[in-house]
């Protein structure tokens, strides 16, 4: 768990996991420089409750992005399940990651849905695979094996929900800056694109389909569903830049070329030569949108090259993103 000035929720978020059916073996919690109580919160329950917790805290802030990154390197652990101090997990969450991943050693990492709640944990009458169209065709293609093909598309897998096997911390461990990147409008590149990413490229993955956490929506979260899926406020840490389309078209090419740079470092070629390949397609064809000629006519022929390849369905919104490149510049 991360938490920063979190002292409204936190405690509700400890008690839930202090509640699991099957409990944690093992909480850490990295607290990046509270100012608001949130660590004298973070002592109380550590030294009265029966889990082993351990407490790390900032001498200075590092951003959300590398305090989950000090976190996971923390753990020790052969499963980590990440959490963010301000959700509410339901009482099996644990016991089902468990049994996800007991089933299936193939599989390196599990995701679920969630209940979209307030601030007092009240349903809103919507859940997260519904929030980000999550549907089941495109979960029965994860389950196939297709999970880094969809990821490369959009981003499906909120770190909250999440839990991966440890044994793949050599992997993304550390985090590179191009997955800490914040926008003008408040869209952020964070960390459970890289870890997604990163492990659907080389293993299997789980999703269950049912809400194993209450994703709570208030005016000061980091990261919630009324603002893009993935995104966080800037709280301190990170890099921010003015949003332009070639500003986040080189912001999400520098991710996906970090993506191929750790797989090749890292991972067999025999492992990873198919991952990399599309990386290098989607680069290709996120290069050929950043850079369009200003004149109509001269659009033309990448577009259709684009379309040709199929690169604008499988790495964008199809014919809509064609038209927008050729008419709307």
């Amino acid at each position: 768990m991360c938490t920063y000035n979190g002292a409204g929720h936190v405690r509700e978020q400890l008690e839930s996991i202090a509640a699991q059916s099957r409990p944690p073996d093992e909480l850490v919690i990295c607290d990046d420089n509270s100012g608001d109580g949130t660590r004298e919160i973070l002592r109380e329950f550590a030294s009265a409750s029966p889990l082993p917790v351990r407490l790390h805290f900032n001498p200075e802030t590092l951003g959300s992005t590398k305090n989950f990154e000090k976190a996971i390197g923390l753990c020790a652990g052969d499963v980590i399940a990440l959490s963010d101090q301000d959700d509410y997990w339901l009482p099996e969450k644990l016991a089902r990651v468990e049994e996800a991943l007991s089933s299936a050693l193939d599989v390196g990492m599990v995701f679920s849905d969630a209940e979209i709640v307030d601030e007092s944990l009240r349903p809103l009458g919507c859940r997260l695979w519904q929030y980000l169209k999550f549907e089941r065709g495109e979960q029965k293609s994860v389950r196939g094996g297709n999970a880094f093909d969809l990821l490369l598309a959009r981003n499906i897998v909120v770190g909250a929900t999440m839990a991966f096997r440890s044994r793949f911390k050599e992997l993304i461990l550390p985090i590179p800056d191009e997955f800490d990147l914040r926008f003008d409008d408040g869209r952020i590149l964070i960390h459970d694109g890289w870890l997604s990413l990163l492990i659907t490229a080389t293993a299997g993955v789980a999703v269950i389909d049912e809400p194993l956490i209450m994703y709570r929506q208030h005016p000061k979260q980091q990261v919630g569903a009324k603002s893009p899926p993935g995104a966080e406020a800037a709280d301190g840490g990170g890099l921010r830049a003015a949003l332009t389309r070639q500003n986040f078209y080189s912001a999400e090419i520098g991710q996906l070329e970090a993506v191929r740079e750790r797989l090749t470092a890292k991972v067999p070629a025999a492992v990873c030569a198919g991952a990399v390949s599309k990386l290098e397609s989607k680069i290709a064809h996120l290069r050929a949108r950043a850079d369009m000629p200003g004149r109509r006519s001269r659009r033309l022929p990448r577009v259709l090259r684009e379309v040709l390849t199929l690169r604008y369905h499988f790495y964008s919104n199809g014919v809509r993103s064609a038209a927008k490149d050729l008419f709307k510049r």
